[in-house]
């Protein structure tokens, strides 16, 4: 370029100066981003950009020092020669060899229209090697799915057009679609979502920017589950799906929601590939977690019904809770979760029963009249003492309580919740009201669940009308004591005389004491007085 303007100064070099001139004073502060300015090289127009941190540029030359007035003007400094511009961003497209397959990418998607119109955009045009390190087999579903190809285009197409010049670490752009793409550098190099990916830069056209990347910038609406999967921190359960035989439905275009357990899940469990437990964590539709609502019912590849329950700080399915933001991609959509999902198999009782461990609950709850109540179709959460807990109890108080229907009972519905509560809903503390009337106390602290500061032995074992948590210890209500029990509340007025007729037969003796008898004599008649 500088060869060709020395060679033909009174050409060359005129017509490159005019373009660097506008034929009126034009401050930094009319430079609006955005805006063009008319050239005095027939009439071209200089694109102006100024950034958000600051930054000027003029056709992406960074404004270094700005209004130095003269007397017929104004100067600004630049940090180089900037060249015409004639041709809109389709165009340098369409003459530039090493966008070849792209040229007949942006046919094929119907973007011909867009990179032609006027606006202000930035293109990060992949290059034909990077249409060449994919797969050929992913190259092909996508080249051949004009929705997936255009989401894959409108990726590289950011909504505002943006020089280098302008690019600091760490700022996050949008694409057309959405979503963002984290541009940044590294020394002289541009970064693209942390990679050094951009071959040529600044290339200007009338409508925007365009910069040259070798290498793909693929999203997720563009991807199978399989891509999503492998991609992600649920690698280890996509391997399962593969080992189970359901690849196909991770490739596919069956609109479906895998929910996929995280790979810490499997540090304290051996991943196993049992394809009918697999099959219950595929939905039967493309889902998108913000609009799931509490007590939906949500039908998997085998036929089963899982329950959705929406809590302050979690969002769960059956037992397993979302652990990071849904990954959407072509036909499928990913839900990474905390742990196995556990689909119910019958009620409380029917899972009660099917359990050795709970045979004397059994036994007590049939004994206390409340079978009816835990097959109903309610939500409980049953904290279940196991047969352990009530082998600790002394055996004279478990017979006596055995053979109390009524205090038998009051002592069970202490155990039972009125609501489900999943253990990736237990934050610190969580207070749940007992079919009793008291409530019971739930925490979780180090991944050990409490109740009433007792740990709990198993959780999340789930049935259709609830979830069973078992413990080894038998609940206490607040108001039940070992050493006298009634099936009666108890009268604080009758207490309190109780302890003031003992008083008196010590006041006989003691003369001291006879102030004591007075005060809880005035107390018992006072209470007495407001009970009436």
């Amino acid at each position: 370029m500088l060869d060709s303007l020395v060679s033909n100064v009174n050409i060359e070099l005129l017509n490159a100066l005019r373009y660097h001139m506008v034929n009126k004073r034009v401050l930094t502060e009319e430079l609006k981003h955005g805006t063009s300015l008319s050239s005095m090289y027939q009439n071209i127009d200089i694109q102006i950009h100024h950034y958000p941190n600051g930054i000027v540029t003029v056709n992406c030359a960074r404004l270094l020092k700005a209004d130095h007035h003269a007397t017929n003007g104004v100067v600004h400094l630049i940090d180089k020669v900037i060249s015409t511009t004639t041709n809109n961003i389709l165009q340098i497209v369409e003459i530039e060899e090493s966008l070849e397959t792209l040229r007949a990418a942006v046919a094929a998607a119907g973007l011909n229209n867009l990179l032609e119109n006027e606006g202000q955009f930035t293109l990060l045009a992949p290059t034909n090697e990077a249409f060449e390190k994919i797969p050929q087999e992913t190259l092909n579903r996508i080249l051949g799915d004009p929705e997936a190809l255009k989401d894959l285009l409108n990726n590289h197409i950011l909504k505002s057009a943006m020089c280098a010049e302008a690019i600091i670490a760490g700022l996050s752009m949008e694409t057309l679609d959405g979503n963002m793409l984290e541009i940044g550098c590294n020394g002289d190099e541009l970064t693209l979502n942390g990679r050094p990916i951009i071959a040529n830069k600044d290339v200007i056209a009338t409508n925007g920017v365009i910069h040259f990347v070798n290498e793909l910038l693929i999203p997720d609406s563009a991807k199978t589950l399989l891509e999503l999967g492998k991609e992600s921190d649920v690698s280890t359960s996509i391997e399962l799906f593969q080992q189970a035989g359901l690849g196909s439905h991770l490739t596919g275009n069956e609109r479906l929601t895998l929910l996929v357990p995280i790979n810490s899940f499997y540090k304290g469990h051996t991943p196993s590939a049992d394809r009918n437990l697999l099959r219950d964590h595929i939905i039967k539709e493309q889902l998108s977690s913000k609009y799931l609502f509490h007590g939906q019912k949500l039908e998997t590849l085998s036929g089963k019904e899982l329950r959705v329950f929406v809590y302050r700080n979690n969002l769960c399915i059956e037992n397993a809770c979302i652990a990071a933001h849904d990954k959407r991609g072509r036909f499928g959509t990913l839900f990474a979760v905390d742990k196995i999902v556990t689909p119910p198999v019958g009620t409380v009782m029917d899972v009660l029963k099917a359990d050795d461990r709970f045979s004397t609950l059994v036994a007590a709850i049939q004994s206390a009249g409340l079978t009816e109540t835990l097959n109903r179709p309610r939500s409980f959460t049953v904290f279940a003492p196991t047969n352990e807990a009530f082998r600790a109890m002394p055996q004279g108080e478990l017979n006596k309580l055995m053979g109390n229907a009524k205090e038998l009972a009051n002592i069970l519905k202490y155990h039972i919740g009125d609501e489900i509560l999943v253990s990736g809903a237990i934050g610190a503390v969580v207070r749940i009201k007992s079919l009793q009337g008291d409530k019971l106390e739930v925490s979780s602290k180090n991944d050990v669940i409490h109740i009433n500061k007792e740990p709990v032995a198993e959780a999340d074992i789930m049935a259709t009308n609830g979830v069973i948590y078992a413990v080894n210890t038998v609940l206490q209500p607040p108001a039940y004591t070992t050493n006298e029990r009634s099936d009666e509340p108890t009268d604080p007025a009758m207490e309190i005389f109780r302890h003031a007729s003992a008083l008196s037969k010590v006041s006989l003796r003691s003369a001291r004491l006879a102030p004591v008898y007075s005060r809880l004599l005035a107390r018992m008649k006072q209470q007495q007085k407001q009970q009436q």
